[in-house]
């Protein structure tokens, strides 16, 4: 029989399209299909603590959700069930409290929206504890070598873009070398996407590390032909080659930071070379913020429904994929089995160096 009872949450950061997913699974499921679906609030914990943060999701609660960024039942990338802060410095399990909270509440299965961490989270939880899981991809870094495009990543890239286009403005004016940072963990996609969109004149991605000489080289050169300024997209996790300096990272509440970014390390590198004036700018969380644009409106949408279809089918287990451009599913063990990140013989790479971006390698 299919069920009748699921519930559905966020993971992982926060992205463009969120909210998309979860109103079109509601749309569907409750007001097409008459299921009850339940809203659980910041990622697993609502149900790991106490009282539990669950809300009934209905189409009339799912107004104006299409088009607002963020997720209205929250998340966190600390709720790792297997690995719940114990309030002491440690960790500890909790994921069988919470497979009981999950039976307690009548779910009959979850929709986990999340990166690769929730995902694997998800998988765990059916495989330990027997919760039926659908999957749903979800992060601006494209990341995840199961589909080709996540929801998400088309708004980061279109931020990144309107920021270099704004960039470029300032840089001319001043003769200026401007270097954008832009997120991406340790993959390069958006700031592949956002270099060539936005007219980029260098790209450093953490595929390829990079020799500043070569960075240096182009600036020199485009100042030869009469172009005194130079525009430089730096990707969070791109590195000089080995025998560059590298900062050091520091304790920093929870986690740790490093003392100096990819981008200010490469603006650091390119003024000992050169006399030139060079000006950093971190999006960061900005790049999360905000509408999605229509296309991860669109690839949300289909998203959301796929999930629900996949229940219907009963093919627990299976995540949501993009293939061409087709929606289709695959098992969430493969999903998360391989990081996805930039081949430097990609063809956008090809695309990239045959209009003269610079890639420091």
């Amino acid at each position: 029989m299919a069920p009748h009872r699921i519930g559905i949450l966020t993971g992982g950061g926060d992205a463009p399209g969120l909210n998309a997913v979860i109103r079109a699974v509601v749309k569907y499921a409750v007001g097409k299909l008459h299921w009850s679906v339940i809203g659980i609030e910041d990622s697993f914990n609502g149900l790991l603590e106490a009282p539990h943060r669950i809300r009934d999701m209905s189409p009339s609660n799912c107004q104006g959700l299409l088009q607002r960024g963020g997720t209205v039942l929250g998340t966190t990338n600390r709720g790792d069930p297997f690995a719940y802060p114990d309030g002491k410095g440690g960790i500890e399990d909790r994921s069988e409290g919470l497979a009981k909270a999950i039976r307690e509440q009548g779910l009959e299965g979850l929709i986990v929206i999340g990166g690769d961490g929730t995902q694997a989270i998800g998988l765990r939880l059916m495989d330990t504890h027997g919760i039926p899981v659908v999957g749903v991809p979800k992060t601006i870094d494209n990341d995840l070598s199961a589909t080709d495009l996540t929801f998400g990543f088309t708004s980061a890239v279109e931020v990144a873009t309107d920021a270099l286009d704004r960039l470029n403005t300032t840089a001319e004016s001043h003769d200026r070398v401007m270097l954008l940072e832009v997120m991406g963990r340790d993959a390069g996609w958006i700031a592949l996407w956002a270099g060539v969109a936005g007219g980029a004149d260098c790209i450093a991605i953490p595929e390829i590390p990079y020799d500043p000489d070569r960075f240096t080289a182009k600036i020199k050169e485009r100042r030869m032909k009469g172009r005194h300024f130079t525009l430089i997209v730096v990707a969070e996790g791109a590195r000089p080659m080995e025998g560059e300096k590298w900062p050091s990272e520091v304790q920093h509440g929870k986690g740790r930071i490093q003392t100096e970014g990819a981008a200010s390390t490469l603006a650091r590198l390119l003024t000992e070379r050169m006399d030139v004036e060079t000006r950093t700018t971190v999006l960061g969380h900005l790049q999360r913020g905000g509408s999605p644009v229509a296309f991860d409106r669109v690839l949300a949408t289909q998203f959301g429904v796929r999930a629900v279809e996949l229940i219907l089918a009963g093919r627990w287990g299976e995540m949501v994929c993009l293939k061409g451009h087709e929606v289709d599913s695959v098992p969430i063990r493969d999903a998360v089995a391989a990081y996805r990140t930039v081949s430097p013989d990609h063809s956008l790479i090809a695309t990239a160096r045959a209009v003269g971006i610079e890639f420091g390698a």
